[in-house]
């Protein structure tokens, strides 16, 4: 085990997340952590941004530019604090909170990643992230040269892969190390991010803070959906009537339902949904690779945090709602469309929800000149300025977040076009992949609504709205909108009515901090910051009896859920909107994580007598159905890891449980020892050459080893690029690869000149695809010599000058 590795990381980890804590404290002063939660994705966010943007001249460059732009960044937060607001922007108790969180969640992944490290083609993509790490750490500037199509820049997202290269380069590690290490780093962040965003909303409410953290944290780093405990039950249940519930609810009986939990199995929870790939991130992180959702993710609950700063600043404060709207989310969205584009429209959703939702009214951000002119002397005027305005604020920052990614899309960005009403998601399915989500956020939903409702007609309306979701079920035959449609209506309403409440607390917050640090003034509300709960300083009590930002993100994750029923992007990587959902649902779960822990914690503590389900006994309740929510989202997690940890079932394979180890090579030096040396050697390779080698037309195999585990590009490699390149191309770069290997020696020369080749390789796969007699004919080339030779590889080197290419090819 690489203890010193770990050790260096994890100090580069925590440096990078104290020189983010002033830049966040300036960002987030209202948010009850001052922003320590998601301190380390803002630090790598500025790197990220500035290095993105020079390093399109010089990688090199822009890394020495962008950890200067951040330490400037730094300074020039604490400068400013220091001469204007006399607060220092680093809390050492926040600093030590926040690293304490990542330090554990960073040595949890640490461990998972030491006992399965290897980087190999199965149940995963682990070669094209790989792949495209060591593509970057080669590059000199950006985009980087693809691995897979020799000579073309990659047609890919590799935002996240960019932040690993930095980090590998910062730390000067060995990329076999980096990629486990980078990935431990990101499950840290994203971990330490929902624990300060769901504390720091549970605190604007005057709800433990720690605990809601803690929630949190759990729902997005351990928690998964509740298929493996639902299908415990129905195994103890009679088989008729489990078989029964099947039916019902249009889902199937899956291994544990029929064999007990001897029968898990890690896999089965990400495909509840017919056609779908439904991941937690949980499973994500246990299947080990370094996807672009799974290295989004922080950089999503970042967004989020900046738009909840917005929704936490008063009205009056003009100047700061519009630089955090237009200033700073514009350039986080950019940087989401090259790290995940998947989740570039999350930012703009959510932009939309934070202006239309939050209690300050969007329409001041416009120049007073035109706001004047917009009617809103009635009241359905002002929801429709309202509403409109939001929509145009959200346009902005989307075509804002374009002009800062704009490289990307002109040259890497690839097509996709949109298809609508796919098959649809069955009841069972929902519930299974959101079913815990629901029912919590349900009860959120009811406590406040009902608490609106006069208590004779309560019945009435529980009656009114399940009628109406049958309807919607059965007559639309659209189960999500059905479940989740109410929810958004709801907490729509609720948001918007009670905004008046909220906007006047928090402008009486902001006039009791404003005294407290100008004339030494007493707080008259609420509890000061620093308490056993650690509230939001300033806080009433009302605000305990309304809804607030967690409600905001349960209205974003039910419209991701409902849109992607409808709506899809048609692509090869598979079939209808199984990509679709699969990435789409990885930000669902982020943000409902975030909002549960929030959520959760308030219904634990549950001291808001003005709302419905109120008084001890239902303190009791709801605390038992805390227990029960996490235990049973805890199971699959102690099964997965517990599998993971003594190498049964699915990991068997690729554990090793009694030797860990950081290198993500282990797989290959024991199943493949022939190529392994000329793996490493390759690694040592300058620069990015061409190579020929065998195309990679068998999806997750042993395909393309060299361009997949080195970054030196071969000129046609795994079919991952009919998606990338389209059909024709690819396969015509088949072909071509095929003449280079079975041609006549003119016609092998032409191609070799054509595509600039350097080396051929000839390795298993070669030997496999082609005769010997077709593979001998390299030693009798003119300009082809044996560069490297090991018993079960062979490198030629190509001469271009020496090739006697005349121009024909043959």
């Amino acid at each position: 085990m690489e203890y010193g590795l770990v050790i260096w990381w994890l100090v580069a980890y925590l440096a990078l997340l104290a020189v983010g804590m002033p830049v966040a404290a300036a960002l987030f002063p209202r948010l009850a952590d001052r922003g320590a939660g998601v301190a380390l994705p803002t630090a790598l966010a500025v790197l990220w941004v500035v290095t993105y943007l020079v390093g399109h001249v010089s990688l090199t460059a822009g890394l020495l530019v962008g950890l200067g732009a951040l330490a400037a960044a730094a300074g020039a937060a604490l400068y400013r604090a220091n001469e204007t607001e006399g607060t220092p922007l680093f809390d050492r108790r926040r600093y030590a909170e926040a690293a304490a969180v990542f330090t554990v969640a960073f040595l949890f992944m640490i461990a998972v990643r030491a006992v399965d490290a290897g980087v190999h083609p199965f149940l995963g993509e682990k070669f094209l992230d790989f792949g495209m790490l060591q593509s970057l750490l080669r590059a000199d500037r950006l985009p980087p040269e693809d691995i897979w199509f020799a000579g073309r820049p990659v047609q890919y997202y590799y935002g996240g892969h960019l932040i690993a290269a930095l980090l590998t380069k910062i730390t000067g590690t060995e990329p076999r190390f980096a990629y486990n290490l980078a990935l431990a780093g990101f499950y840290g962040m994203v971990v330490t991010a929902a624990y300060g965003l769901a504390g720091s909303i549970a605190a604007s409410r005057d709800v433990s803070r720690v605990r809601a953290g803690a929630f949190g944290a759990f729902f997005v780093g351990f928690a998964s959906n509740i298929s493996t405990p639902v299908y415990f039950v129905a195994w103890l249940l009679p088989d008729g009537i489990a078989s029964f519930f099947a039916g019902l609810f249009g889902t199937n009986l899956g291994r544990v339902a029929t064999g007990g939990l001897t029968e898990f199995r890690y896999w089965d929870a990400s495909r509840v949904i017919e056609g779908t790939i439904n991941e937690f991130p949980l499973f994500a992180w246990l299947n080990g690779d370094l996807h672009a959702h799974m290295m989004s993710a922080p950089f999503v609950l970042l967004t989020a945090a900046l738009l909840f700063s917005y929704y936490r600043t008063p009205e009056t404060e003009l100047t700061r709602r519009r630089l955090l709207v237009f200033a700073v989310v514009p350039p986080l969205a950019g940087m989401l469309a090259v790290v995940n584009t998947w989740s570039f429209p999350t930012a703009g959703g959510l932009t939309f929800l934070a202006l239309a939702l939050a209690p300050a009214d969007p329409v001041t951000l416009l120049p007073a000149s035109v706001a004047d002119r917009i009617p809103r002397r009635e009241s359905w005027q002002r929801e429709l300025a309202r509403h409109g305005v939001a929509l145009g604020g959200a346009v902005a920052v989307v075509a804002l977040g374009l002009v800062w990614s704009l490289p990307f899309w002109l040259g890497t960005a690839s097509g996709r076009s949109i298809a609508f009403f796919p098959d649809r998601s069955s009841l069972g399915g929902l519930l299974f992949a959101h079913g815990a989500f629901a029912l919590l956020f349900a009860l959120h939903l009811a406590r406040h609504s009902f608490a609106e409702i006069d208590r004779e007609h309560v019945a009435e309306a529980v009656v009114m709205l399940a009628v109406a979701v049958l309807v919607a079920w059965i007559g639309g035959s659209a189960a999500a909108f059905a479940i989740f449609g109410p929810m958004i209506l709801v907490a729509w309403v609720l948001l918007r009515t009670q905004a008046d409440a909220v906007h006047r607390a928090t402008a009486r917050a902001t006039d009791a901090a404003r005294r407290v640090a100008t004339d030494g003034g007493t707080e008259t509300a609420g509890t000061a910051s620093g308490s056993d709960s650690d509230p939001d300083p300033g806080v009433p009590e009302r605000l305990r009896d309304v809804v607030g930002f967690e409600t905001l993100l349960i209205v974003a994750g039910a419209g991701i859920v409902v849109i992607v029923e409808f709506v899809y992007v048609k692509e090869q990587a598979g079939p209808g909107r199984m990509n679709t959902v699969f990435k789409t649902y990885a930000d669902v779960w982020v943000l409902w994580a975030v909002a549960a822990g929030a959520i959760l914690a308030h219904l634990v503590e549950n001291h808001s007598p003005g709302l419905a389900l109120s008084g001890e006994r239902w303190a009791g309740v709801f605390r038992a159905l805390a227990v029960v929510l996490i235990v049973s989202t805890a199971l699959y997690g102690a099964l997965a890891v517990g599998g993971h940890f003594s190498g049964d079932g699915y990991f068997s394979r690729y554990n090793h449980p009694d030797d860990p180890t950081l290198d993500g090579f282990t797989y290959i030096n024991e199943t493949h020892p022939e190529e392994y040396a000329a793996i490493r050697w390759f690694e040592d390779v300058e620069g990015q050459p061409n190579i020929a080698s065998a195309p990679g037309q068998d999806m997750y195999r042993w395909t393309n080893p060299i361009s997949s585990l080195t970054g030196v590009p071969t000129l046609a490699g795994w079919a991952h690029e009919v998606g990338y390149r389209g059909g024709e191309s690819y396969r015509a770069r088949v072909d071509d690869v095929n003449t280079i290997y079975t041609g006549s020696p003119e016609q092998r020369a032409y191609y070799l000149d054509k595509y600039e080749v350097e080396y051929v390789y000839v390795g298993s796969n070669e030997r496999d695809a082609y005769a010997s007699d077709d593979l001998a004919v390299f030693e009798s080339m003119a300009g082809v010599t044996v560069e490297k030779q090991w018993d079960g590889a062979t490198v030629y080197r190509v001469d271009q000058e020496a090739l006697g290419y005349t121009g024909k090819s043959g």
